[in-house]
């Protein structure tokens, strides 16, 4: 792939500056940040406008292919499942009235959404690996290139010109996001 201009570089790093800037604005201003300089209805309408700024901004940025691969990661989505649902109790039991019960169910539904994640994956790894003649990818070692296995035809007859050549099983490839840039 052909790198970036210089001109699309700079292009490229100005919009996601500026959109984690709006990102960050929004939340600082949706979690109490216009109660420093507001009082009332303009306090709540900056606090609203602080929320959906963040809310928009937070899902432009989730869709940048490398942030999509973080957040898909299994260490992540569990983190995301038991940080969000513990959370979510604890607002639920402590915070009285609606800002409570308000918490709780915005917590809890990030948190199925990461167990929704933990589920798919799950499903997706032991469906592929059900399909015959399927092994899980491994690092080829140094005594590879010599070692057959009943899944595998001799080197000679690989239509590859090397084990790195071969394709990824789509369960297991790499988080490679250069061809996105």
């Amino acid at each position: 792939m052909a790198s970036k201009s210089p001109f699309a570089r700079l292009k490229s790093f100005v919009a996601d500056l500026l959109l984690w800037s709006f990102f960050v604005a929004g939340l600082a201003t949706s979690m109490g940040g216009a109660g420093a300089f507001l009082d009332g209805a303009a306090k709540t309408a900056a606090t609203l406008a602080g929320v959906t700024v963040s809310l928009v901004t937070g899902s432009r940025i989730t869709k940048k292919p490398k942030i999509k691969a973080f957040l898909s990661t299994r260490p992540v989505l569990w983190f995301l499942f038991l940080f969000n649902g513990g959370v979510a109790a604890f607002s639920y039991l402590t915070v009285d009235g609606a800002k409570g019960i308000a918490t709780a169910v915005g917590m809890g539904l990030v948190s199925l959404g990461a167990a929704g994640g933990l589920v798919s994956s799950y499903r997706a790894r032991a469906s592929y690996e059900e399909q015959d003649n399927v092994i899980p990818f491994q690092q080829p070692g140094y005594d590879d290139q010599y070692q057959q296995t009943a899944y595998s035809a001799p080197l000679h007859q690989s239509p590859y010109q090397s084990p790195y050549d071969a394709p990824y099983p789509p369960a297991y490839r790499p988080a490679d996001d250069t061809h996105w840039a």
